[in-house]
């Protein structure tokens, strides 16, 4: 998308000195709306997709750590669909849809602000060029937050609605450790026994491990007869 948008709008702003009879500002614009357009279409026509490859591999890691975990107890599990794990799953995939989908069109908007003010003060193609470079360094880093924040959610959801349909009630939180600042209060909660169906109370607030932006912590399930 990034690279497209580069190509039509240094091809538009190469042309709008020639354009006489044409505002260089409508130009512009309109060759914004028009990208803006495609672009958003091909993401909202991907979105589904890949919102249910994502749910459909997360909840196939996830449930391969519970099997592991029952198998090394000597025991065995059947896993089926039941309606809380349904009702997790399909919000795992919608959840996903409308994040997928604000990625291009804050980017866009973001884009076609900067190309406005390049023009309203007659800036050259090139400082117009390395600001939407800039631009797409901060999207990108986003896309990669956006990516890191809803794996860790959604296996938390996904396992957590796994364990419960299984009768499993409670949980030993995991700090990760992984983080560069950790949260002080997931630090305390390493080792503390919760109740999966509230999760921890921490900072005012009841939270499962993984589920704030950059929680990397996870938990060990309380397997009733074996822990």
């Amino acid at each position: 998308m990034h690279n497209s948008i580069m190509y039509w709008l240094k091809a538009a702003y190469r042309k709008t000195p020639l354009a006489q009879d044409a505002n260089p500002a409508a130009v512009m614009r309109a060759a914004m709306r028009k990208l803006t357009r495609r672009w958003a279409r091909h993401f909202d026509d991907m979105a589904d997709e890949l919102a249910k490859r994502f749910a459909d591999k997360t909840l196939k890691t996830s449930d391969a750590s519970l099997y592991t975990a029952f198998r090394d107890l000597g025991a065995t599990v059947k896993f089926t669909m039941s309606q809380p794990m349904r009702t997790a799953y399909q919000g795992v995939i919608a959840e996903n849809v409308n994040l997928i989908k604000s990625i291009p069109r804050q980017y866009l908007t973001q884009v076609e602000t900067m190309v406005m003010q390049s023009v309203q003060r007659g800036r050259d193609l090139g400082t117009l060029a390395n600001d939407l470079e800039s631009r797409y360094g901060v999207t990108k880093r986003r896309a990669a937050l956006i990516a890191r924040d809803q794996n860790n959610k959604a296996t938390s959801v996904l396992t957590s609605a796994r364990q419960q349909s299984l009768g499993i009630t409670h949980g030993i939180w995991q700090h990760s450790g992984a983080g560069k600042v950790p949260r002080a209060s997931h630090v305390a909660a390493d080792g503390e026994e919760f109740e999966l169906a509230k999760g921890m109370y921490l900072d005012g607030k009841w939270v499962m491990p993984g589920e704030e932006i950059n929680c990397r912590c996870g938990w060990r399930p309380v397997i009733p007869g074996f822990t």
